[in-house]
């Protein structure tokens, strides 16, 4: 099982990023996938949570306000799209993958990407 996390990048405040995990050595239609980030010097924390049939979670109304998490099944790929991004959302971005339903306990998940880091700047 591989999940691996792209569109990380430095930006501005205000601005936009989209990130993708794509999965692959699975069945992914079976699999909920989330996303969490890590900031320097602070616990990981959950974004949001997409599960096997489409419904989707997030852990903060701010994220919920400003963050959407869709899959495309076809592509064996979850998206985060992230708008509006604040210095506060400067993390490592991962996404993580556990059978059928979401857990805001990362260690629920037993497959999860390497991360890809979101700057952004005030």
């Amino acid at each position: 099982v591989q999940l691996v996390e792209s569109g990380g990048g430095f930006v501005q405040a205000g601005d936009s990023l989209r990130l993708s995990c794509a999965a692959s050595g699975l069945s992914f239609g079976a699999y909920a996938i989330g996303w969490f980030r890590q900031a320097p010097g602070k616990e990981r924390e959950g974004v949001s949570c997409v599960t096997s049939n489409g419904k989707t979670t997030y852990w903060s109304d701010s994220m919920k306000d400003r963050f959407t998490a869709v899959r495309d099944d076809a592509r064996n790929t979850v998206f985060l799209q992230m708008n509006n991004l604040k210095p506060e959302d400067t993390a490592v971005y991962s996404c993580a993958a556990v059978v059928r339903w979401c857990y805001s306990d990362y260690g629920a998940y037993e497959n999860r990407g390497q991360g890809t880091q979101v700057t952004v700047s005030a």
